[in-house]
């Protein structure tokens, strides 16, 4: 009862925190949450700390705070924590994954340290991940194009005297007006790019009217996945993918839901075109009227993929780079925007040397959980968002990639812990786990959620009561199309993880 209690009361607290002050929602994060933070690699999950050996019975972590202190980092879990007993995680499980008029929830969850799995249901069969699969994706992109890299979008001198060509280079998070170094969405500006080129072109003595073409050569293959339910494509769950957008292929950065445009790199250049004449006004250009697609002068210039610069070929006037791979990877977890995710697919895929469209985005997908040492044997993918019904994923799989992610030998994964989002708080979990039910979950559980019409899935890590990290899978296909128990199901089975003193 106390633990009921404690749960609630907990979940009351951060609802309120929710309401208030970003400072006060930061540091319910760092005092309650018993998770680490992006920055903590795999040797701070375990290492010892005889300062908490004597501990009260209730930990630390899932303590209400009594005061709002000084940020002062999370002390790492206990090596003594006992690990669960299958057993009792299996009586507590077999009790709340249960789904709400037919279909099947398959599941698995390991101990992220030992790798000791402690409940499989049907864990290794195949099933369809919906957007669980940006897991995979994030993982790839970390992989191989590493957390810090930046997309370049340039402004390439055209082979005309007064004409110039906007490139491509990745970025779908460009934003229309000046650049804003400290966002996500909008990191590189439009009105930023066209300023630049004005100055170049004034510097080379351009006059009058400038020309303005766009090279989107860099993606590969069909701009739409036919793997993709047209009414999908229709509601804006994505769109054709180019390697520049707005706002992630967005009319308004503000509205994430609604159609979206079914050419954004055509949006953008006229976007840019507009701000180039806006921009060069003073300076006496002009911009003439239309956007016009080029050759790939871009690909002559060395790429514009990453970096800044090109060995030959037309001369850079401007440029404005993207926020980092990491930044990308933790907005798309945060979000589950396929869009983006399926730009970051493919921009892996050109990182790696394969052509940068859906095969390649696919391939690389693959080669890099085999780096890892998942074994993909079974694994089917259609797309790297998780849209498309083709995918088939196992629990098993995914308990490994977060268990890459959180405690895994490679430290460029953990800079997707950020990503997941938080019980209660964040994201695409932040208006569950709101009743009582659910609420010892409540600011604990870290999950990547995934919703289909017949298809709910979560996969992610929490900190059991007793101090183990723990790393879980719960897919469901089959299901009865809106019925709401299957969310709730899940979401019981993740804070029955939490509060387990399974030992």
């Amino acid at each position: 009862m106390k633990s009921t209690i404690r749960s609630a009361s907990n979940h009351r607290v951060v609802r309120t925190l929710k309401r208030t002050s970003p400072l006060a929602l930061l540091t319910v994060v760092l005092l309650v949450l018993a998770v680490p933070s992006g920055m903590v690699i795999s040797s701070a999950f375990t290492a010892p700390d005889q300062s908490l050996r004597a501990a009260a019975s209730v930990p630390a972590w899932q303590q209400l705070p009594s005061e709002m202190s000084r940020p002062q980092g999370i002390s790492p879990l206990l090596d003594s924590a006992p690990i669960p007993s299958p057993d009792k995680v299996a009586a507590h499980l077999e009790s709340t994954l249960k789904t709400d008029g037919g279909g099947a929830f398959t599941a698995l969850v390991k101990d992220a340290v030992t790798g000791q799995v402690l409940f499989d249901r049907g864990g290794s069969d195949s099933r369809i991940p919906a957007s669980n699969m940006k897991l995979l994706t994030a993982v790839a992109a970390l992989r191989s194009m590493g957390s810090e890299t930046r997309f370049s979008t340039r402004v390439l001198a055209g082979q005309a005297p007064a004409s110039v060509v906007l490139a491509g280079g990745g970025d779908v998070l460009l934003g229309a007006g000046e650049s804003a170094p400290d966002q996500v969405v909008g990191r590189a500006g439009l009105a930023t790019l066209a300023r630049l080129t004005v100055q170049s072109l004034k510097e080379n003595g351009v006059t009058g009217a400038v020309s303005v073409q766009l090279d989107d050569s860099l993606f590969t293959g069909p701009a739409l996945n036919p793997a993709w339910s047209l009414e999908d494509v229709a509601a804006g769950e994505t769109a054709p993918l180019y390697p520049l957008a707005l706002n992630s292929a967005r009319y308004d950065p503000l509205k994430t839901t609604g159609p979206r445009p079914q050419d954004s790199a055509i949006t953008t250049a006229e976007a840019f075109a507009a701000e180039l004449k806006t921009a060069g006004a003073a300076s006496g250009l002009t911009v003439a009227p239309g956007v016009g697609r080029s050759g790939s002068e871009a690909a002559a210039s060395g790429g514009p993929a990453t970096g800044s610069g090109g060995d030959a070929g037309p001369e850079v006037l401007a440029e404005v780079q993207s926020a980092t791979v990491s930044q990308q990877v933790d907005l798309m977890l945060q979000t589950s925007d396929n869009y983006l995710a399926e730009a970051l697919g493919r921009m892996s895929a050109h990182a790696d040397g394969l052509p940068a469209g859906n095969d390649g985005a696919t391939a690389t997908v693959m080669k890099q959980l085999t780096g890892l040492g998942v074994n993909v044997d079974t694994m089917r993918l259609a797309d790297v968002s998780g849209l498309a019904l083709g995918n088939r994923v196992s629990a098993r799989q995914f308990a490994e990639v977060v268990r890459a992610i959180t405690s895994g030998p490679d430290p460029r994964l953990r800079n997707a812990l950020a990503g997941f989002p938080v019980a209660g708080l964040t994201g695409t979990l932040d208006d569950r786990y709101g009743d009582d039910s659910t609420a010892g979950g409540a600011g604990l559980v870290r999950a990547k959620t995934g919703t289909l019409n017949s298809v709910i899935a979560l996969s992610g890590y929490v900190v059991d009561a007793e101090g183990r990290l723990l790393v879980f899978s719960f897919i469901g296909n089959g299901l009865m199309p809106g019925a709401a128990g299957n969310k709730a199901a899940l979401d019981r089975s993740a804070s029955a993880l939490a509060s387990c003193g399974c030992r």
